[in-house]
């Protein structure tokens, strides 16, 4: 059965994250993200929050990034999460972008998100081994000093990539696309993690396959899919080019990006054609966004992660998701 998951962005005031997470555990949500985005709250704090007001739904970082934070502290802010939720917690990983403003090197992403799993598995195991490594090495005998997990949590890897999501064939429970709604990315990324788990003699699907992007549903479908555009606007030329099953039309993403950087996100986002949209963004009515959702459950998706802002509200668009989307769906 495929999960409906929601992601939030970490920019939203206290309290806000544990009423939209309890409205949308009710309404029948499996999994609630909050993403590690440059220069936004760090996802533990509205995870925390939301472990507190729910009892049911999955909670993790979409995800944490081992380039600005060392691996020892999330594997602390991963054991707080999980012991405060009951064990439904999640550890999401991935290498980022934009971390060239903070003077941030990423020169060996593959291989440092290896060894940044292997330590947290290491260290929320209680295995007092070590861990061999470069990067993040565990000299033998070094133990945390407090409760760990009864389960270690199962990991997540955020890529585009084949080499990390070879990466997370080898190591990783799931693999997540963000920024993606195309059904297409489903297949490549099962063929990609396919050659890792082959490499660690696990099974060809081992590891589930989660797409997520910016939702906005709406009784207006078209006011939803006018500030879709907007949003999508905003990151189109980070991900347009990371899909390889997408060819854009000639000269769509130099005019969307220079006017973005001129600071006209809405003139943008007008310039996006509906067929690229629909690749980018889940938006229109309930109905609409029904459809998009089907067609990556139909293809395989393990989870549909439908992310921030869900609506033209962040209620009502958590409301129509679990009350008008979720029933159409056949998962």
């Amino acid at each position: 059965m495929t999960e409906i998951g929601l992601g939030l962005q970490s920019d939203k005031a206290p309290g806000d994250y544990a009423r939209l997470a309890a409205a949308a555990e009710e309404h029948g949500i499996d999994v609630i993200s909050v993403f590690g985005d440059l220069l936004y709250q760090p996802p533990v704090v509205p995870l925390l929050e939301m472990a507190a007001a729910t009892s049911r739904v999955r909670l993790g970082a979409a995800c944490w990034n081992p380039f600005t934070t060392h691996p020892y502290e999330l594997a602390g802010q991963l054991a707080a999460l999980d012991r405060l939720s009951g064990g439904r917690a999640y550890c999401g990983l991935a290498r980022g972008t934009w971390l060239g403003a903070l003077g941030v090197s990423q020169a060996r992403p593959v291989a440092q998100l290896r060894e940044a799993v292997a330590l947290i598995r290491a260290l929320l195991s209680g295995s007092a081994d070590g861990v061999e490594g470069d990067l993040f090495p565990l000299a033998a005998g070094t133990t945390l000093r407090y409760p760990l997990p009864d389960v270690v949590p199962p990991f997540l890897v955020g890529t585009w990539g084949a080499q990390t999501a070879a990466l997370a064939g080898e190591v990783a429970d799931e693999l997540k696309v963000g920024g993606s709604a195309n059904p297409a990315m489903v297949g490549v990324m099962r063929e990609w993690t396919a050659v890792g788990a082959r490499r660690a003699g696990r099974p060809d699907d081992a590891v589930g396959i989660v797409v997520g992007a910016v939702t906005v549903v709406d009784e207006d479908g078209a006011a939803a899919r006018a500030r879709a555009r907007t949003e999508v606007a905003m990151y189109l030329a980070v991900v347009a080019g990371l899909d390889p099953t997408v060819t854009l039309p000639d000269g769509l993403l130099p005019e969307v990006t220079a006017r973005v950087d001129a600071g006209d996100s809405e003139g943008a986002g007008r310039l996006v054609p509906d067929e690229v949209l629909d690749l980018f963004a889940f938006s229109g009515t309930p109905e609409q966004v029904a459809v998009q959702a089907q067609l990556l459950v139909d293809a395989g998706a393990s989870r549909v992660e439908f992310g921030t802002p869900h609506g033209l509200t962040d209620d009502r668009g958590v409301e129509l998701i679990g009350t008008r989307v979720l029933p159409l769906l056949h998962r």
